[in-house]
């Protein structure tokens, strides 16, 4: 319904909003996808073609990784061969502005394939993998946001407005979940045209924060990077924030 709010946040899958949409998991290895998409372009031959998808997108990067073992365990921008998959040269295009190595826009950039697959297919697109999310819609979305134990953590949301555009919302945290980050924040939010680049931006900008004084500093960093439009960072009572970030109050408890 026009103008009826619905909610996202990293795990929307047990407390969310938005009965406009139909939500399903896909699951391969370590990816764990939570996908929305409206109710009328929802059938379960689009739950096979998303695994299937994924199947095939983990088994590309497996396999470059297998030619060039450096591209998963460096911490810096590396180049790459020439014949790197679509899903590696994403990821290795949006680490070397973060300045970080290619696998901390992993997640990020799986999202963002794996919407722009079903883009053509759904009106609705939102797909989260591991906090990091891919959103397409044409109405307004909330993105709440995971701030560990801080006092803004599900308490604050991110509006975003309807577009025929997609855009990535991913979140970087050194207090909370097993990826790696060498900062201490509560969560680093990117806003960006690319999911791929939110992702690896959230890592680089989250790697600079080790203390309240350090936040600034990260969103600086950040809004300096071509196609980053937002930032938010947060540690303890404390945020900062630059750009297409309208940061709204939830009235929601915590699951």
């Amino acid at each position: 319904m026009k103008g009826e709010r619905s909610y996202v946040q990293r795990d929307y899958r047990d407390w969310h909003e938005g009965q406009d949409l139909k939500y399903f998991q896909v699951r391969v290895k370590q990816s764990d996808l939570a996908i929305g998409v409206d109710l009328k372009n929802y059938s379960d031959s689009l739950l096979t073609l998303c695994r299937n998808y994924l199947i095939r997108l983990r088994g590309e990067l497996e396999d470059y990784i297998k030619l060039q073992p450096l591209f998963q365990t460096t911490l810096l921008p590396i180049a790459l061969r020439g014949d790197a998959p679509e899903i590696a040269r994403r990821m290795g295009l949006a680490s070397a502005p973060a300045r970080v190595g290619p696998m901390a826009a992993v997640a990020g950039t799986i999202a963002e394939l794996m919407g722009e697959k079903l883009a053509p297919l759904c009106q609705e697109v939102i797909v989260e993998n591991g906090g990091d999310i891919y959103l397409k819609s044409s109405q307004e979305r909330i993105v709440a946001v995971f701030a560990g134990e801080s006092r803004f953590s599900y308490r604050i949301g991110i509006r975003i407005a309807g577009s025929k555009e997609g855009v990535g919302i991913c979140t970087s945290s050194g207090t909370v979940g097993h990826s790696l980050s060498l900062g201490r924040a509560d969560a680093v939010v990117i806003r960006a045209d690319s999911a791929a680049l939110a992702d690896a931006v959230a890592t680089g900008a989250g790697n600079m924060v080790s203390c309240k004084a350090d936040l600034m500093k990260a969103v600086d960093f950040a809004r300096e990077i071509p196609g980053v439009t937002g930032v938010l960072t947060i540690k303890g009572d404390q945020m900062a924030a630059w750009g297409q970030m309208e940061i709204i109050p939830l009235h929601h408890s915590k699951p």
